[in-house]
């Protein structure tokens, strides 16, 4: 018998029962991180074939495995909105007005990652569907204050400008007070502090671009769908109303 030293791995990595080789890949600057899982599975590909197979873990897993069904939920969290609103307001029209803000805040969270050089990830979707609540909230405000002025007999546009003139600064103090709670999020330092930049920076920018440009919009696109209302679909009702009565 010979015996002789020879190196070997001290440790065979397995995933899924098959060897295995970890691979740990960032996202290039201004790259998001979909765009990175589609290009690390491609070269994945193109280099290695068909005798290998790429398998993602951790929060990439849950990117990918969760993609289809961020439009869903995004989808169904402003369905939910319609239809509590429609339920408080007894309308379909003041609801519409409440969801057109949120554009805004969604503008807000894209720039607020181009300036952070932040990319669009998990994190980036999950601050969106907060502030799908946060900027219904302002609008809300607004929205409940034009309808009073509006029951009590005031023209619509004028009930409009006295709800945003008077919610203005609860509006301010409310959205200012949490964008300052949030700030620590910003500028996190540390272990996991790419995931709370991301968060902060959807939350932060995207609540002061809405609490700036929502604000001033809210008015206008209630007095546009109130206007619709009673021109169009209270006439309607009313002549369905009238036709029915004349049945009976």
């Amino acid at each position: 018998t010979n015996i002789k030293s020879v190196m070997g791995q001290n440790m065979v990595s397995r995933f899924n029962m098959y060897p295995s080789a970890s691979i740990t890949a960032l996202p290039a600057q201004g790259a998001s991180s979909a765009q990175a899982i589609a290009q690390t599975e491609q070269l994945v590909k193109e280099q290695l074939g068909e005798n290998f197979a790429i398998s993602w873990t951790g929060t990439a897993q849950q990117e990918k495995e969760s993609g289809s069904s961020v439009t869903i939920i995004f989808v169904l969290a402003i369905v939910l909105v319609i239809f509590v609103l429609a339920a408080q307001y007894e309308s379909w029209t003041d609801p519409i007005a409440v969801i057109l803000s949120m554009p805004t805040a969604i503008l807000g969270t894209v720039l607020g990652c181009w300036i952070m050089g932040e990319s669009i990830s998990i994190y980036t979707q999950i601050g969106i569907i907060l502030l799908i609540a946060l900027s219904a909230k302002n609008a809300i405000l607004i929205v409940e204050f034009a309808r009073d002025y509006r029951k009590e007999g005031k023209p619509i546009k004028e009930s409009a400008i006295d709800a945003g003139r008077l919610r203005l600064r609860p509006i301010l103090m409310t959205s200012l007070a949490f964008i300052i709670g949030v700030l620590p999020l910003l500028f996190a330092s540390g272990a996991g502090a790419a995931s709370r930049i991301s968060l902060g920076a959807a939350v932060v920018f995207g609540m002061l671009v809405n609490t700036v440009l929502g604000t001033m919009f809210v008015p206008n696109f209630w007095v546009m769908m109130q206007s619709f209302q009673e021109k169009y679909l209270t006439g309607l009702f009313s002549e369905k109303k009238k036709s029915s009565d004349d049945d009976k």
